[in-house]
């Protein structure tokens, strides 16, 4: 099986198309919030917000000492830089510590610009779906759909985020939500599924001039959690710089016309754009590019009635016969 490629060019590290250096990309004047941000790619991604410029950079997690930890990286190598760094222990599986997380940002009257929705639940892998328990999915659930849900719902509703201003929400997903078959890993893939089918929805309700929302594959990276199962030799892995660098093009008005999609961090955002298909395909079909039923394309509720009510014609028509 070939990987979906909508482009000819397909990376594997970073492109100055890309580049968080780039003029048209900056981050300046930008508060920019990443979940699961102490270490993997969510550190990543934060060493490439401050590349771009940003005002301030939260990062969040469970672990206080890598929080500690990758504060005290990202103070060293940006030294100089403008960029102010905050690090804060939540846990977005806990309503109350999601509470308490935005009551401390509104304290000190800090507005989120860009929220990056890395944090994830990976465990439990299982060849058999049937013999998960309740307690196993209800808690990869409760980080990958209902955590980043509350996040995100409590992001856009900021009360002190003024009238008209866009926000940027970045949803990293995988692959996986469109493989198949999914190998293992069943309740990751099927939450995160969940999870970026439910965006691709509120993209629906919500102008991209509003929030403007994106999910995407980051790639085979040699996480931690990847770490733990496999060797560095295994595969040929991506580099971190990739979906990195792509969070940055993502959260810019470069990536606006992809507004609620879900897309692969490998494809050339350059050739992808210069696609007339695909262009034609993003405004004919309402679910291209997000998480669906495969083989069948996007039916409208207005066409679903429009059947229904000519089929009901169709009965009264016979009955009177």
């Amino acid at each position: 099986m070939s990987l979906p490629k909508l482009t000819p060019t397909y990376h594997k590290d970073t492109y100055p198309s890309i580049s968080p250096t780039k003029p048209s990309l900056t981050q300046a004047g930008k508060t920019i919030l990443i979940t699961g941000g102490g270490g993997g790619l969510g550190f990543e991604i934060a060493r490439s917000f401050a590349k771009a410029g940003a005002s301030r950079i939260i990062i969040i997690g469970r672990r206080a000492g890598l929080l500690d930890e990758a504060l005290v990286k990202l103070n060293q190598e940006f030294r100089g830089n403008t960029t102010e760094f905050i690090a804060r222990q939540a846990d977005i599986a806990s309503d109350a510590s999601i509470t308490s997380l935005w009551k401390f940002l509104h304290s000190q009257n800090i507005l989120v610009h860009v929220l990056i929705l890395n944090a994830a639940h990976f465990y439990p892998n299982s060849l058999d779906t049937l013999s998960l328990n309740k307690e196993e999915i209800v808690e990869a659930f409760n980080i990958n759909v209902t955590g980043n849900f509350q996040m995100s719902a409590t992001f856009v509703k900021q009360t002190l985020r003024p009238t008209g201003l866009k926000l940027h929400l970045i949803n990293v997903s995988t692959a996986g939500v469109h493989l198949y078959p999914t190998g293992t890993q069943n309740t990751y893939f099927t939450s995160k599924a969940a999870f970026t089918a439910m965006l691709g929805r509120i993209a629906d309700e919500r102008s991209v001039d509003d929030v403007q929302i994106l999910s995407f594959h980051p790639g085979l990276l040699y996480s931690e959690p990847a770490a733990a199962m496999l060797d560095r030799g295994s595969f040929n892995w991506d580099e971190f710089a990739l979906p990195a660098d792509f969070s940055v093009w993502a959260a810019s008005p470069e990536a606006s016309w992809l507004h609620g999609r879900f897309v692969w961090a490998h494809w050339d955002v350059d050739e992808l754009k210069a696609d007339r298909e695909v262009l034609k395909l993003l405004e004919e079909e309402k679910g291209y590019l997000k998480a669906g039923i495969q083989g069948l394309n996007t039916v409208s509720m207005q066409a679903v009635m429009k059947h229904v009510v000519k089929s009901m014609d169709k009965q009264k028509k016979g009955r009177h016969w």
